[in-house]
């Protein structure tokens, strides 16, 4: 009598198998392994209109450009506030939901760019 062998299987296989996909790794999808990439948890409803909610997840890099349109973090006066990005009048400008636009002088710093959201409840 023979023993049954994982690797021997009788039968045909399957035809989804072809179908089948690798497992999602989210760390090398959204590159957290490069010094510059860091996820930051939102605190706040501030951009909700933007998609962006209390909780979620932003994966942010220090080392992006800053670009028209583009969500980043900002460091406002030593407060750190998430903000789009314009550029009016020969400056870039901060938007905050609530506030109004800002030019970017004084105290004020772009650290990182935001580049993908991670929802863990939906």
């Amino acid at each position: 009598m023979q023993e049954y062998q994982g690797d021997a299987t009788t039968g045909f296989q399957s035809p989804a198998q072809d179908h089948i996909e690798p497992v999602i790794d989210l760390a090398a999808m959204l590159d957290l392994r490069r010094p510059q990439i860091y996820p930051v948890r939102v605190i706040g409803q501030a951009l909700e209109p933007r998609g962006i909610r209390h909780g979620d997840i932003l994966v942010v890099n220090a080392a992006a450009d800053p670009a028209p349109g583009k969500v980043c973090v900002a460091i406002v006066d030593s407060e750190v506030i998430l903000a789009t990005l314009g550029f009016k009048d020969g400056g870039w400008w901060l938007k905050p939901a609530r506030d109004a636009p800002r030019p970017i002088e004084g105290e004020t710093e772009i650290w990182a760019i935001v580049e993908a959201l991670v929802r863990l409840k939906v």
